[in-house]
């Protein structure tokens, strides 16, 4: 089969412009230093009750690492009372529940556990 480009075209512009328009583009959806930090760990539980292995649970639509009585969790787009319950829904009981460093008070956590 043969090229259909017209004998005009340089394809070395082409990739050129390819590769400029991918550069430049790459570098307007690259996570800034103030994103990479916001990455980091959002949520912390304490579980009444160890989980049996180190274990990664969906609940509150974020991602948990579980080991022990601890779990942690990026930030999500849900109230910190809804993750709580739906966690709690995963694993049992929550002793304490901690969003951006700041805990849930005891009645949000008696809802969190009712």
């Amino acid at each position: 089969m043969t090229s259909t480009l017209p004998r005009s075209v340089n394809i070395g512009a082409i990739a050129a412009a390819f590769a400029y328009t991918s550069l430049t583009f790459g570098a307007a959806i690259a996570p800034t230093a103030a994103e990479a930090r916001s990455n980091s760990t959002f949520y912390t539980v304490e579980l009444a009750q160890p989980v049996s292995e180190r274990t990664t649970t969906i609940a509150g639509g974020v991602a948990w690492n579980c080991k022990g009585t601890t779990c942690v969790a990026q930030k999500g787009n849900s109230r910190p009372l809804r993750v709580c319950r739906e966690l709690q829904r995963e694993h049992g009981e929550i002793a304490a529940f901690t969003a951006k460093d700041e805990a849930l008070d005891a009645e949000k956590l008696a809802k969190c556990n009712g």
